[in-house]
């Protein structure tokens, strides 16, 4: 069992260091085997992948079929090879172009950077990419666009037949992201608008009868069908799979001491080591670097880097970085680095069998963050990671049955989430009646009452349902929470639209403070954020932050004097400089102002269904639902006397359910901005 206390392996000499400890899957058994892979050309590398043999297959079945589902296991070269044969067969000619749609930025990004490379182009040229609040491309020019999901949706805003692509890509459907099916919805009612263009819906686990059925339309082709399946193999390395004898008891310490183990007693390689959420990851690093300045000199030095979705571009982009001689790279991930992205040199991956998914529950209108067990199509997909270039060992830290008794896939993010953005989406694209909107899996009908309720309350869709102007359709523009477009579009009125905008770029970031675990550092690390704290909360705690990050010109110094995210602070500020881009083209009056009520009022006016008041029993409870909340104690209200009333921005459920982000208010502000939504009572009225 790995535990919290230093675990003990068996002697160096032994290469099995683990399997006194872990039971071995006999299905996975295998030799390491030499792969000179990463010494070979572009061109020798792409005729090396499974997916080249079958280029022609591939070209002929979309010749023939408007829509292709095409399987390929993991690291058989489907997300960068197939966009590739399509522009050389000249499918993206006619001022025509091709668009590959991925469901995380990081994966868009890289892709683009890879795809580029092999063309032989600089990116921005031929291959390019576009993600929200940064896009790199030319118009006219870009024949491979890869994107975010969201991004092709807010194109079918403008474009709803997307004219200008002649075949578009899905890629990694299997993860069924919210965007992901509503762009599959809303590709259905192209298909059969524009016969010329083509679909590719590829991923390496998904149930493809389920997706063809889905497309396929042979009434509408004389009987024949639309929609056709091919499978490629992947995976051209084995793989070692390894399972606990017992559970762990804490997965971080068992992450950290796997990954430690691995690089103390197993041959050169890299290691990916899979973690729920970014506290964990970060946590995970600090723990490693801490502990492995206490090993041995004889082992190879480790450079541990983070990656989760928050993280800047920039450091994102360390990870794939080639790993120096003498150093062993471990880059500890949530699930971003499951699919579609590819760190070269990776021989081993640590599973810890979590993963952070957002849950919503219509009848306490909460959308929280809930840390579940990952499925067995998430933990395959992990495992393909260790086997993309040479073979590897994957360990696994849970016990075999456990993984007998996981899933066998997620369920679809648009049944567990809430839906007012995607609503919000769809009456924008001219979706009347999203009732009955043909979804692959159509969400709770519950969760779309609940959804359409809100938009509602916040003035974004009027009594028949058809999106207000101009909130409804200044919302529909914006690549935001409803919530906080409300928050911008009302800030114009109150006069406080700097302060806004500043809050709402450092909201995009998820970690603002640097938070040492332990020492002097940990200290001088809450003593520096309390410089910043205000009695209001966190919202203005961090206007505070990122005024005097400005003021002190930007300073990564100063930044590391106060114990604050360099990287993240230099990302709000791009993104408050394209959304104060997004509120010039709205007409949304730029003004300052220094009076923090007035910002508090603003906050009010857009984040009051996130209302919360202090029960006589010393918890906080949500007016609408009842639900028992609890601050979360990385908020600077945390340890000072509880107010009565709040609002929170989201909500983090583990043992118990958290407000992250909150900020002090009074209650008749509810009474006064939103009386549609809060009605004052007696205790004799019910």
């Amino acid at each position: 069992m790995i535990s919290c206390s230093k675990p003990q392996f068996l002697k160096p000499a032994d290469p099995l260091w683990l399997e006194d400890r872990l039971d071995i899957d006999p299905n996975h058994a295998t030799a390491f085997v030499y792969n000179p892979y990463i010494s070979l050309t572009l061109q020798q590398q792409r005729k090396q992948l499974p997916i080249f043999n079958n280029r022609n297959h591939i070209l002929y079945l979309l010749e023939n079929y408007q829509t292709l589902v095409l399987v390929g296991d993991t690291g058989c070269g489907k997300s960068t090879q197939v966009p590739q044969y399509l522009l050389e067969a000249g499918w993206a000619g006619e001022a025509k172009a091709i668009a590959v749609t991925e469901p995380r930025r990081v994966a868009a990004t890289t892709l683009a950077a890879r795809v580029a490379e092999e063309v032989g182009c600089a990116l921005g040229d031929a291959v390019g990419y576009c993600i929200r609040f940064d896009d790199c491309f030319h118009e006219g020019r870009t024949k491979i666009k890869f994107m975010t999901e969201g991004i092709l949706v807010r194109e079918m805003m403008a474009d709803p037949l997307l004219r200008k692509y002649s075949v578009v890509i899905l890629d990694e459907v299997h993860e069924r992201t919210l965007f992901a099916d509503i762009v599959m919805g809303l590709m259905k009612k192209i298909l059969r608008k524009r016969k010329s263009l083509k679909l590719i819906v590829s991923s390496a686990t998904l149930d493809a009868k389920f997706l063809k059925n889905f497309f396929n339309n042979p009434v509408k082709n004389e009987g024949k069908d639309t929609a056709v399946i091919m499978s490629v193999e992947g995976r051209k390395y084995p793989v070692d799979i390894y399972y606990l004898k017992e559970p762990c008891p804490d997965y971080v310490r068992a992450v950290v001491d796997t990954a430690i183990a691995i690089n103390k007693y197993e041959p050169p390689g890299d290691v990916l080591a899979f973690l729920p959420s970014q506290e964990d990851v970060d946590r995970a690093v600090l723990m490693m670097k801490e502990q492995f300045e206490v090993q041995s000199k004889d082992v190879l030095k480790l450079w541990v880097l983070p990656m989760y979705g928050s993280l800047p571009n920039s450091e994102q982009l360390k990870v794939f970085r080639s790993t120096p001689r003498g150093l062993r790279k471990v880059v500890v991930a949530t699930n971003i680095a499951e699919t579609s992205i590819t760190i070269s040199g990776i021989k081993y991956v640590v599973d810890s069998g979590f993963v952070k998914v957002r849950w919503f529950n219509p009848a306490t209108h909460l959308d929280s963050l809930v840390v579940v067990a990952v499925a067995k199509a998430a933990a395959e997909q992990r495992a393909g990671r260790a086997g993309r270039t040479h073979s590897g060992k994957v360990y696994r830290l849970y016990t075999k049955d456990e993984f007998e008794k996981m899933e066998a896939s997620s369920p679809p993010e648009m049944q567990r989430s809430d839906l007012s953005m995607a609503v919000v989406q769809l009456k924008a694209l001219g979706i009347d009646n999203v009732l009955r909107f043909n979804f692959p899996s159509p969400p709770p009908v519950q969760n779309l009452l609940c959804a359409l309720e809100l938009l509602y309350a916040l003035d974004v869709l009027d009594k028949n349902g058809n999106l207000t102007k101009p909130c409804g359709t200044t919302v529909a523009e914006f690549p935001v929470s409803p919530l906080y477009t409300k928050i911008l579009l009302m800030a114009g009125e109150f006069g406080c639209s700097e302060e806004i905008l500043s809050i709402l770029a450092m909201l995009q970031i998820q970690e603002v403070f640097v938070r040492p675990l332990r020492g002097s550092d940990a200290m001088k690390a809450r003593m520096a954020k309390q410089k910043f704290a205000v009695a209001e909360g966190d919202l203005l705690t961090l206007l505070n932050v990122y005024c005097a990050y400005v003021k002190n010109r930007m300073s990564r110094d100063w930044c590391n004097k106060y114990f604050l995210h360099y990287k993240g602070l230099k990302r709000a500020y791009r993104m408050r400089e394209q959304i104060l881009k997004l509120a010039q083209n709205f007409n949304i009056p730029i003004v300052s102002c220094s009076n923090s009520v007035t910002i508090l009022r603003c906050l009010t006016s857009g984040l009051f269904p996130n209302a919360a008041y202090l029960h006589y029993s010393g918890v906080y409870k949500t007016i609408r639902g009842d639900q028992e909340l609890h601050i979360h104690p990385s908020s600077v209200l945390y340890s000072q006397e509880q107010p009565k009333w709040l609002l929170y921005c989201e909500t983090l459920h583990t043992n118990q359910s958290f407000m992250r982000d909150v900020t002090v208010i009074q209650p008749e502000w509810l009474e006064e901005l939103a009386p549609h939504f809060y009605q004052k009572v007696t205790e004799k009225d019910f």
